[in-house]
């Protein structure tokens, strides 16, 4: 296993991935130092949904997976997904993705869904070679603060069923 709950004392970690220049752009905040991302982190691990994938004994990656409820509660979004950008191309965010597709069908999740930022080609080529499909454009959905221009964002899921 991979993953782990996410705990309180993974803050440093998550944080350097979370800020790092190749990361950050693609995920929900805009950079923060330390003190100003707890708060973002402790909403994180308050959802018990938070988990970190360590290697070697450091967090490489993390992601959020929060279950629909009522008639929709055979599908979930991953969310808050990331890898440290050294173990890009190791084949580590593959291994990690597969893991929480298996944790999440041996839940009974049937359809996991994500969103992905349309200047993101290597997340959408990454999604699409684990079986994800585009099933819409959110337009204009997300604006970064360095940027003049609204990005659109990519609605993609994958059936887990049979």
């Amino acid at each position: 296993m991979i993953r782990r709950p996410a705990a309180p004392d993974d803050l440093g970690a998550v944080h350097a991935i979370y800020m790092h220049a190749e990361v950050v752009p693609y995920l929900g905040i805009d950079p923060v130092p330390l003190d100003g991302f707890r708060p973002v982190f402790d909403a994180l691990l308050a959802t018990g949904s938070f988990f970190v994938a360590p290697l070697d004994g450091s967090v490489r990656g993390f992601y959020r997976v929060t279950r629909h409820a009522g008639r929709a509660r055979h599908a979930a979004a991953l969310e808050t997904l990331a890898i440290a950008p050294a173990a890009k191309g190791s084949g580590f965010a593959r291994a990690m993705i597969e893991e929480a597709l298996d944790c999440m069908r041996a839940e009974g999740i049937l359809r996991v869904e994500l969103m992905v930022e349309a200047d993101n080609p290597r997340g959408i080529a990454f999604y699409r070679k684990l079986g994800f499909e585009q099933e819409g454009v959110l337009m204009r959905a997300y604006k970064r603060a360095s940027d003049r221009d609204y990005v659109d964002e990519i609605l993609m899921a994958k059936w887990l069923g049979t």
